[in-house]
């Protein structure tokens, strides 16, 4: 029984690392991808004409990272926030259910 309980805080941490790592890597590809996009968009346009605050204040400039940042926090709330919908006891639950069909 130690040895199950071990194993399951194992695939708890394992879980959760994955999740933090999966985390990260969404918002170091959210942060370059659009670093590029908006100073792509404002770069071409100055060079259509607008003037600098016609560009930075355009919702078509920043309305992706906008969109993107919302993703990100909800994602952001996933890994930090409270577990409400299907927290740790569902997890441990099921963890219990599949490791004893294992079993049997």
């Amino acid at each position: 029984m130690e040895d199950s309980r071990k194993r399951m805080a194992y695939i708890f941490a394992k879980h959760k690392a994955e999740k933090l790592k999966s985390f990260y890597i969404h918002s170091i590809v959210y942060f370059i991808i659009n670093t590029f996009m908006v100073v792509f968009k404002i770069t071409r346009n100055l060079n259509n004409g607008e003037t600098f605050n016609e560009v930075f204040f355009d919702l078509s400039t920043f309305i992706t990272p906008l969109i993107w940042g919302i993703l990100i926090l909800i994602h952001a709330f996933s890994v930090f926030g409270p577990n409400v919908i299907l927290g740790r006891d569902w997890e441990e639950r099921k963890l219990r259910e599949y490791m004893k069909q294992e079993e049997e």
